[in-house]
């Protein structure tokens, strides 16, 4: 049974909205550090968005002002809702802990981005 299972990309046009959910088979609240990564191609996996221990929220400057992570600690899942998406957003979607890896990655979510 994988860890961390994510779901929830799909393809939609430029400016629309999607909402990503990462479930992971162990308690959340023992990691208050956790995030969502992306990657595209031959490139690496980028940090996008990730709680600070004190539970702030950080997000990428390209990420800024659209995203949106939560976290449900009783469901053991982290949100990523995604508003007025992008081409440059197309990517597979992965969650783990931030900013140090100590989860096996799941198969991520793809999402792509139509112009």
């Amino acid at each position: 049974q994988p860890q961390i299972l994510e779901s929830g990309g799909g393809l939609v046009q430029a400016g629309g909205s999607l909402t990503l959910s990462c479930t992971v088979a162990r308690n959340t609240n023992r990691f208050k550090r956790m995030g969502w990564y992306r990657q595209t191609p031959g490139k690496q996996r980028d940090l996008v968005a990730d709680f600070g221990n004190d539970g702030t929220t950080n997000y990428a400057d390209s990420v800024k002002g659209r995203f949106t992570i939560s976290r449900d600690d009783a469901k053991n899942t982290v949100y990523l809702q995604m508003n007025s998406l992008k081409p440059e957003d197309t990517a597979v979607y992965y969650c783990n802990t931030s900013p140090n890896i100590y989860l096996s990655w799941g198969p991520g979510t793809q999402v792509t981005v139509s112009s």
